[in-house]
């Protein structure tokens, strides 16, 4: 086994390394919201003129240093840009392997131990809720690791084949998604009937509002139920659960629609388990039967629109109230439809569910590899090639 060494952080990445743009073109742009915590590529979302921000090029990791992106987990290596180069928000601190010291895909999980996040945090400095990371504090940060490529890229492979899984994963729930939106789309929009029964989403769903425990009986260590204060920790589909209380008010039952009240209003997720709410949050589910959560989530989905003009109401924070919801309009389609579409579309929301299991089981595994692997605790075989 190759021997390790103690490296300034700044000595072994490259930090905001030099990129040329190409002039006369719209280039690649990646913003803060295209990154998300648990997955580890990002993609641009846009294409813009060149213009301020952090450049980088595929296979940079994009390192979130303002406050409170570092704390939840934004930090991706960046794929798929225009000519494998692209530009990004300020609030971007770049990484990349150096010259015959440092892998890149190496330098990504790097960046994701808790070593080199926990010291990002305790040198945030700014004032309260814009605080920032400045690049500088990274000339202090010394830590142990292997000075060999070969080990280097043997960790990262490693790594990499449970987030491949952890992305395929995910890429099948966006396609099962897309699939069961167009059925709900073909059934209830192209053919819906004049003769359907007009009415208000009260007469059709019930609903919870949420309201937000003791701030004392909150806790980051699993004791008590999953509380869920607003869309700060939605996903796709689920949110990841990080804070819990030990005295819930309102509750949300498993495979309930989750919808965020407050700014921004509008963002939906579907509680996984028995879930407390916050303000921000109310649960949905259909009144004639309770199990039909296919049929809620996405005709809540079908709903957005008039839900989201909430979010524009003259006043500083967007809000939806609960006499806002009860009258929404709402056209109600036959109860015989709406068995066909829950038989229809069920097994689609059950593999989505069968592999988010997978997902957080793959991540928990990832995520306790991760800082054995840094640490060297955990060492592995592999080829010496360098």
């Amino acid at each position: 086994m190759t021997e390790w060494k103690e490296y300034r952080f700044t000595d072994f990445v490259l930090i905001n390394p030099t990129v040329k743009l190409p002039t006369n073109e719209q280039v690649s742009f990646v913003e803060m919201k295209d990154l998300e915590d648990g997955k580890r590529f990002c993609f641009p979302s846009s294409t813009r003129n060149i213009s301020g921000g952090s450049k980088f090029e595929d296979r940079d990791t994009l390192f979130a240093r303002i406050t409170p992106c570092l704390e939840n987990g934004k930090i991706s290596q960046v794929k798929e840009l225009k000519n494998g180069k692209g530009l990004g928000s300020t609030e971007f601190l770049v990484f990349r392997g150096r010259p015959n010291i440092s892998d890149t895909d190496f330098v990504f999980y790097l960046s994701r131990w808790n070593e080199v996040r926990s010291h990002a945090e305790i040198n945030l400095d700014g004032t309260s809720g814009r605080q920032r990371v400045p690049k500088d504090c990274f000339n202090e940060l010394v830590l142990k690791l292997p000075s060999s490529i070969s080990e280097q890229t043997a960790i990262a492979s490693v790594l990499s084949s449970l987030d491949d899984k952890i992305d395929l994963l995910h890429r099948q729930n966006a396609t099962l998604e897309k699939m069961a939106e167009t059925l709900f789309r073909q059934w209830f929009v192209e053919e819906a009937k004049e003769e359907w029964e007009e009415g208000k989403l009260s007469d059709e769903f019930d609903f919870v509002m949420g309201q937000s425990p003791l701030g004392t009986d909150l806790n980051e260590t699993g004791q008590g139920t999953i509380f869920y204060q607003g869309r700060t920790d939605f996903g796709f589909r689920f949110p990841s659960p990080r804070i819990f209380t030990t005295a819930p008010t309102r509750l949300a039952k498993p495979l309930d629609t989750l919808i965020s009240v407050r700014a921004p209003v509008g963002d939906m997720n579907m509680a996984f388990e028995e879930c407390c709410l916050g303000r921000g949050v109310a649960a949905f589910r259909y009144r004639d039967n309770n199990d039909f959560y296919s049929y809620t989530y996405y005709k809540l989905c079908s709903l957005m629109e008039p839900i989201k003009q909430f979010e524009d109401n003259g006043s500083v924070f967007g809000s939806i109230g609960k006499d806002d919801f009860k009258n929404l309009d709402n056209i109600k389609p036959p109860k015989y439809l709406i068995e066909q579409f829950q038989k229809e579309v069920k097994p689609l929301d059950d593999k989505i569910i069968l592999n988010t299991t997978q997902i957080r089981t793959l991540t928990a595994l990832r995520d306790t590899l991760l800082p054995k692997l840094m640490s060297g605790e955990v060492r592995l075989n592999y080829d010496l090639n360098d």
